[in-house]
């Protein structure tokens, strides 16, 4: 099974994308790291977003997102089009989209020693940890 890892920040959907068999993952260094929402203000910059995500996940063969979960108000909360990203990304045709609070992977990795991939890129790693996280706790 494959699952995606995304972090949102600014109009970027970072990925991370795990194969697993349920006991065991490994990272899928894949060429496309991320997907930009151009301008979140016209139509066709959203739908175009929203055709790639489909793409990303029709062709990398995703059964299963995870994203991290953003703060609705406050000091970390989440931009505009970081709500819009998450909007169409839940809307995309994989069968399950599950958020992933920044508090549930800090305490997963409180008790468990992750390592990182060498695969990844240094803006990868939250994506990767919520990927990992949402794979462990089976949410």
């Amino acid at each position: 099974m494959k699952i995606c890892g995304i972090e949102l920040k600014a109009s970027d959907a970072i990925l991370v994308v795990l194969e697993t068999d349920e006991e065991r993952f490994h990272h899928v260094n894949l060429k496309e790291k991320k997907i930009s929402l151009g301008d979140g203000d016209v139509n066709t910059d959203v739908l175009s977003f929203k055709e790639a995500i489909d793409t990303f996940v029709i062709d990398n063969q995703i059964e299963k997102i995870f994203i991290k979960k953003r703060g609705k108000i406050g000091r970390f909360a989440g931009g505009a089009n970081t709500f819009k990203m998450e909007g169409l990304i839940q809307l995309s045709t994989v069968g399950e989209v599950k958020l992933i609070s920044p508090q549930t992977t800090a305490a997963m990795q409180k008790k468990n020693k992750i390592e990182l991939p060498t695969t990844l890129n240094a803006y990868q790693h939250d994506a990767y940890l919520t990927a990992v996280t949402g794979m462990h706790f089976k949410v």
